[in-house]
């Protein structure tokens, strides 16, 4: 039950009759956003406002070779501030990739401000060059703990216009990037609020292009960010925090709830058209985008559990597992794929923390799926019936893991405390790994 508390006005002063051991403050941050078809052609109009003279358009070469990140320059050229492209961005970064964009931008610069064109890939890696080249260090150093040192960013960055060319990671909402460390074979990232773009240009004529596969995959990202967020650890029940101590994520709370269930409405209503109709139906890629913005708003400030906490040994030991749609050239797990392969077996452990939030959050997300004997399975099985209808693989058995890999991957999800952290109920490691064993298949 979350704490109560009762506040009383004397003599121009707050008092307040509270357990000063509980949590009774939340944060919600998020950048501005101008949204739209052909808001793209604005950037240049936008950084113009903060003074900036040299720029630096960062994408990867899938996006690059689409041509968008080369027409921004040409808007950005028009307000006479000087712009190149870096498309070296690496689909699903790691430390290495970051670090060599980083030294590009170190060696080519200097910068006054940066423009991350793409998916959560390139804003991810935008937002590391960033930090990188504003508070010169090593990228370990401000790392999540327990891999790295956590470090906070010791002053301001570069102003970073986001702009999303998928729907699906929030990147351009939140403060955060993520990465593969490559010596160690597990997933993490850097959290910190200065991270956060100065500015989301969301522009959803970007996304008409997207094969189907990317469309199923980065869509069960924004499902999970929605679900995991809406269902995260009330900010109420965490031990009270000085000022100081105040991080990115800080638990479900009712600014990020709105934003949630608005994005679980519109994904119910469009996913499976945009990945059905992605060429044409620009209503539902506008419904797509809006709906990875609005799960970015809430997840960005109240956090992720266990689904993604395992999304990330499971994309960080791939095998040789390599997805449709997909650069072929190596093997890879999309993230959207990663997380959400075991969100059936996490949310049904996670049901008796908050009934009623699960139930909730499937009636927005299936509206029209048969009720279930068993409440704890409704939500698995919207869940299970979405995946089916837009192509996702069926469990982590699909992408190359068995029963005998479920020991080596719970130590990666244990890693993520960050994330566990914000988990509605206590997860220890034969949770996960039975949650793990569930998801083998999940059909």
């Amino acid at each position: 039950m979350a704490p109560q508390s009762s506040y009383a006005w004397l003599g121009g002063a707050v008092t307040a009759n509270v357990n000063l051991t509980e949590e009774t403050i939340f944060t919600w941050g998020a950048p501005p956003l101008k949204f739209g078809a052909g808001a793209a052609d604005e950037i240049g109009f936008e950084l113009s406002q903060y003074g900036v003279s040299r720029v630096l358009v960062i994408t990867d070469p899938g996006v690059s070779a689409a041509g968008a990140p080369h027409r921004i320059v040409d808007t950005i050229k028009r307000y006479g501030i000087t712009a190149e492209v870096f498309d070296g961005v690496h689909v699903e970064p790691t430390d290495d990739s970051l670090n060599k964009a980083a030294g590009y931008a170190i060696e080519q610069g200097p910068w006054d401000g940066f423009v991350a064109v793409g998916g959560g890939s390139s804003i991810d890696t935008a937002k590391a060059v960033n930090l990188l080249t504003s508070h010169p260090g090593a990228l370990m150093d401000y790392v999540n703990k327990p891999i790295g040192q956590a470090k906070a960013p010791p002053g301001p960055l570069k102003p970073l216009i986001a702009v999303p060319t998928t729907a699906g990671t929030g990147s351009e909402s939140t403060a955060m990037c993520v990465m593969d460390i490559l010596s160690m074979r597990v997933k993490t990232g850097i959290s910190h609020w200065r991270l956060r773009p100065t500015m989301a240009i969301v522009d959803p004529l970007l996304t008409m292009t997207l094969p189907p596969e990317v469309t199923a995959s980065a869509g069960m990202d924004i499902v999970c960010h929605a679900v995991e967020s809406y269902t995260a650890k009330d900010y109420r029940a965490f031990d009270r925090k000085r000022p100081e101590q105040r991080v990115t994520y800080c638990g479900s709370n009712p600014v990020s709830d709105l934003w949630c269930e608005k994005a679980m409405t519109l994904l119910a209503r469009s996913f499976r058209t945009a990945v059905r109709e992605g060429e044409t139906n620009v209503d539902a890629r506008m419904d797509m985008m809006m709906a990875a913005t609005f799960a970015g708003m809430g997840f960005g400030n109240a956090g992720v559990h266990i689904p993604h906490a395992n999304g990330y040994p499971i994309a960080g030991m791939v095998r040789d597992y390599v997805p449709a749609g997909y650069p072929p050239d190596e093997p890879l797990v999309p993230h959207g794929q990663s997380v959400s392969l075991t969100a059936p077996a996490a949310f049904r452990f996670t049901f008796s923390s908050a009934p009623q939030r699960h139930l909730r959050a499937a009636r927005l997300l299936g509206p029209d799926t048969e009720e279930q004997r068993d409440p704890a399975e409704q939500l698995p099985r919207v869940l299970i019936d979405l995946m089916r209808d837009v192509g996702i693989p069926n469990g982590i058995g699909a992408v190359g893991y068995g029963e005998s890999d479920v020991p080596d991957l719970v130590p990666g999800t244990m890693k993520q405390q960050r994330l566990l952290s914000t988990c509605p109920r206590p997860v220890g490691e034969e949770d996960i790994a039975g949650i793990l064993r569930e998801s083998v298949r999940n059909w």
